[in-house]
């Protein structure tokens, strides 16, 4: 008790004593993460027969940290991204945030929610959108997997009606939801991702890597209708990419998690340009032992 109250005396509340979704009462970061760490145990398997035979009674294991003691905090109506190399435990985090998977250590809020908990609150109130990942029936056209999603997340027909041709008139879809989603483009689908996971408002939106594979128009569209989208409703929205174009279009800082002595990270910011020099800041993460962690960004104010 006596160090909930010292936390007081410094403006700042722990987790656990945080009120459940009431979270802009007591602050206003929508997405809190303290140390959070995700390892997985990777079997070893040896190459020729006796050795295969061999590892059905001694096998060995990897030890793989995708996570690394992530330590962030995302205002509400933030445009945050994470930006690393393939591998970085990017998608990882988003998974950890999303509920998908279960941490190995350390904690995170979301609106107030305890992702892996899975609450159906907590779900109505964000969307996840993997680039390499479809939500939408294959073999249907989205015109019919938005009207399964109406289902899912109970929206009213007046209100999906209302968002639904918001979507699509914003991302010059409409003339392709009665197309089978298999015979659109890459870009078109991409589209369609997102008219499907903005379909129930969502309050806080996670992106990996949504423009991976598009042209450049593509993209350019992708980014023009997020950077909007973002600006409008006021969303909050964590990305992730290793594209400096996306960086660059939609962030303005750049944050490096810089280890110190206590191995605990913070975040340091500037501007998002300085990443692209020689010497900025992905030249000096990556020449250390620890480049695999990933790297924040966050728009300016």
């Amino acid at each position: 008790m006596a160090a909930f109250h010292a936390c007081l005396r410094r403006g700042r509340v722990p987790l656990s004593r945080r009120r459940h979704r009431a979270y802009n009462l007591w602050s206003m970061s929508v997405i809190e993460i303290r140390n959070l760490q995700k390892s997985y145990r990777v079997y070893q398997k040896q190459e020729g027969l006796w050795a295969a035979f061999a590892g059905l009674f001694n096998r060995q294991y990897r030890e793989v940290h995708a996570v690394r003691g992530i330590d962030l905090d995302v205002e509400q109506g933030e445009f945050v991204a994470f930006l690393g190399p393939n591998g970085a435990g990017k998608t990882t985090t988003l998974k950890l945030l999303s509920g998908v998977i279960n941490p190995t250590a350390g904690e995170a809020r979301v609106m107030g929610h305890v992702p892996w908990l899975r609450e159906n609150a907590y779900r109505r109130r964000f969307a996840l959108v993997m680039g390499q990942k479809n939500q939408l029936w294959w073999d249907l056209p989205a015109a019919e997997s938005f009207r399964l999603h109406q289902q899912i997340y109970g929206i009213d027909p007046v209100s999906f009606k209302r968002t639904h041709d918001e979507l699509v008139d914003l991302l010059d879809v409409r003339r392709l939801l009665n197309q089978p989603v298999r015979e659109l483009s890459l870009g078109e689908r991409m589209k369609m991702e997102l008219t499907a996971a903005l379909l129930h408002s969502p309050e806080v939106l996670f992106l990996d890597e949504p423009t991976i594979g598009l042209d450049v128009i593509a993209q350019h569209n992708i980014q023009k209708f997020l950077k909007h989208y973002q600006e409008a409703r006021q969303i909050t929205i964590l990305l992730t990419s290793h594209y400096m174009k996306d960086v660059a279009a939609l962030c303005k800082r750049v944050g490096d998690h810089q280890p110190r002595a206590d191995h605990v990270r913070r975040l340091a910011f500037g501007d998002h340009r300085s990443i692209q020099q020689p010497q900025g800041a992905i030249a000096a993460v990556c020449g250390r032992a620890d480049a695999e962690r990933p790297y924040a960004i966050r728009p300016g104010a």
